[in-house]
């Protein structure tokens, strides 16, 4: 059986969602539409659509932790996407930035085992959810017990959306996802990893760890880059 998987959004990260808000409109020439709370992790976070025909439910996340917000008593130890770690904290200190990718998947479990073979724990797939005004989104999602992205958070978390996916909700936000290439020193493993999972239509060069976006804006092409972080 031949797994599907694609691109299924972006991750920027901000120290807080005031900041990450202010980055898109100055950055983008857009006001992000409205997210919601995890309480699993304590982060909030703001949405909108980037899809495209080569990534047909691609939208944007602009993610921070939640000060006020208290975690649920069964979260885990670390937050996902690294958002707790001094390090990306650091890195986000200046601006907001682009700091990994989620890509979705039928069969969560099958995609982990597939990394697994290759020496790859992704994590286990963890259930989430939010409300919405369109009801509650629910999803599995795999996150390490150290929350770490891995491979400089080039090699994307994976995750599996219930009945409703939430870019079926999402406007058009005028803007659009052009072209996702990695970049990074294990280039050939990273290849072997994506080609487990089913993941196609994503450059990989040997390179310094990097993720670059190439989004066409209100402002024009606007490329988006972790760099390493």
């Amino acid at each position: 059986m031949t797994m599907r998987t694609q691109v299924d959004h972006l991750v920027v990260a901000a120290r807080t969602l005031e900041e990450g808000v202010a980055w898109c409109e100055a950055t983008l020439d857009i006001t992000p539409g409205a997210g919601g709370e995890h309480a699993l992790f304590g982060t909030h976070n703001r949405l909108f659509r980037i899809a495209t025909v080569n990534f047909p439910r691609a939208y944007f996340e602009i993610i921070a932790i939640n000060k006020i917000a208290y975690r649920a008593i069964k979260s885990p130890a670390k937050c996902w996407f690294d958002l707790d770690s001094p390090q990306l904290q650091a890195g986000i200190e200046g601006s907001p930035r682009l700091v990994h990718f989620v890509a979705n998947t039928g069969d969560i479990r099958t995609a982990g085992a597939a990394l697994h073979a290759l020496g790859i724990e992704r994590g286990p797939a963890v259930k989430a959810n939010r409300m919405t005004a369109n009801g509650l989104l629910e999803w599995q999602i795999t996150v390490r017990d150290d929350g770490q992205r891995l491979f400089n958070g080039v090699l994307p978390t994976l995750i599996e959306w219930g009945q409703t996916h939430p870019a079926n909700a999402m406007p058009d936000s005028g803007i659009s996802l052009q072209n996702l290439r990695i970049t990074h020193p294990e280039a050939s493993e990273l290849a072997t990893a994506y080609q487990a999972i089913g993941l196609q239509g994503i450059t990989i060069e040997a390179g310094t760890p990097n993720i670059i976006a190439t989004l066409q804006t209100p402002r024009g092409i606007v490329t988006l880059e972790s760099k390493g972080i």
